[in-house]
């Protein structure tokens, strides 16, 4: 889950804040920092966890992928099309969203 901190960050990089609890409610605003309303923080929460569940074969890919190291290795000895056939696996495996 995206937490509120991100979320403040993402509305404005230099604001200084506290949150006690991941609670909206309980943010202290510090160093004169305008205050961002509730269901602005958390709107931007909201739309910053969809682009994260959006993203999610991205982070699959990457971790079912072979190492760099590996796929130069398949190139090498069995040659482009059976790396190409490596990797489409994985991307159909997770495709896009």
């Amino acid at each position: 889950m995206t937490d509120i901190a991100q979320s403040i960050l993402a509305i404005n990089s230099s604001a200084k804040f506290s949150v006690v609890s991941e609670d909206v409610k309980q943010i202290t605003w510090y160093d004169d920092t305008t205050p961002i309303a509730e269901a602005d923080i958390l709107a931007k929460q909201k739309e910053l966890q969809t682009a994260y569940d959006n993203n999610a074969y991205q982070r699959d890919r990457a971790e079912a992928y072979p190492s760099i190291a590996d796929q130069l290795d398949d190139i090498y000895h069995n040659g482009v099309d059976a790396w190409k056939a490596t990797i489409k696996t994985v991307k159909d495996k997770y495709p896009k969203g």
